[in-house]
């Protein structure tokens, strides 16, 4: 298992692409010169989340814009964190991430989900109630495609009769696997599955998921020899003093935070619980590390080492953070966090 203060901490980002309030093409362009300097600067993954019908999410096609990262990145893997398998059929989710590891010569990193708000699954016609089963369907079709040749299927959701797949992953047998967890009980399943996980929320609750993901891993048999990835989630802004740090990071916060609620308030659902809803609580939680490049280490090392985890996951575009910002917390995270001197 990599260590948290290694210099050669693998770190990638995260992104919702949520609205900023400028035109969607240009925060589309904005987003891309992003994932360019962080492909220069040796980060591993750019993850995109997927939401529909919000400002949350200006991606509801993750592997449409993910496909453009990869025409202009060399080395940065990306992928959807997560795929929405509730709401395609999985053949065409197939087809598509075949693509998508064929263009970028195999970068992939494949995130598998449900969905986390069912109102988005619902102005599909998706009901709550069906989502689960119907995901775990898509999810069993999709992993039993990669292998080729034939596929059939009898379930409650799909029927499917002998489907020649002509189609293949570059990777093989298939690409990496992730899901986003805050349970110990889906990090278990995850671990028996050799899939990577992504979790967010307070260092210490984080520690039950990477605990329960190892402890599961140790039971299991058929796992490979490759280091898992137990990925830690914060929304990072890096600044040439706190005050300067402080000042981007409050007003593109409560942005962002405007755009998560947006499908909460317009449907009078009440907020999840764990959900900081002022930047201090957002502080206090641990979602948000803000401060200098010395701040920030410190603070990111230490977060890392109690949650047990051994990727970083940075959200360094949110709210109206301005894109001179994000590339600057980039840098410094290189400078400071994944090659420091000394």
């Amino acid at each position: 298992m990599k260590n948290a203060s290694s210099s050669k901490l693998a770190i990638g980002i995260f992104d919702h692409l949520d609205e900023d309030g400028s035109d969607i093409a240009r925060q589309y362009e904005d987003r891309l010169t992003l994932a360019e300097t962080c492909d220069r600067l040796g980060f591993y993954a750019y993850h995109l989340a997927e939401h529909h019908f919000t400002p949350h999410g200006r991606s509801p096609a993750p592997n449409l814009f993910l496909s453009s990262v990869a025409q202009r990145t060399r080395h940065l893997r990306v992928g959807p964190l997560v795929m929405l398998l509730s709401l395609c059929h999985p053949l065409r989710a197939f087809e598509e991430i075949c693509m998508l590891d064929q263009l970028s010569g195999g970068r992939l990193e494949l995130g598998l989900g449900r969905g986390s708000l069912p109102i988005e699954l619902g102005y599909f016609g998706i009901g709550a109630d069906a989502a689960p089963e119907r995901y775990a369907e898509a999810t069993k079709i999709l992993m039993d495609a990669m292998r080729g040749g034939t596929l059939s299927y009898q379930g409650q959701y799909f029927e499917l009769n002998s489907v020649p797949l002509t189609l293949r992953p570059h990777q093989r047998p298939h690409p990496p696997t992730w899901i986003a967890t805050s349970r110990p009980e889906s990090a278990s399943w995850a671990a028996a599955n050799g899939a990577n996980i992504a979790c967010v929320g307070p260092s210490w609750t984080v520690r039950k998921i990477t605990d329960a993901y190892r402890a599961q891993r140790e039971r299991s048999i058929d796992v490979d020899d490759q280091t898992p990835f137990l990925g830690l989630l914060r929304m990072v802004v890096v600044g040439r003093s706190e005050e300067e740090a402080r000042a981007l990071a409050v007003p593109a916060y409560e942005q962002w935070l405007k755009s998560f609620t947006f499908l909460y308030d317009l449907n009078e659902i009440p907020t999840p619980p764990n959900l900081p809803l002022t930047f201090a609580a957002a502080i206090e939680s641990e979602l948000c590390v803000v401060g200098t490049a010395t701040s920030v280490r410190q603070a990111l090392l230490g977060q890392l080492e109690a949650a047990g985890a051994n990727y970083l996951l940075c959200q360094l575009a949110f709210g109206n953070l301005p894109l001179e910002a994000s590339l600057y917390t980039a840098t410094i995270i290189r400078s400071e966090i994944m090659d420091p001197v000394g």
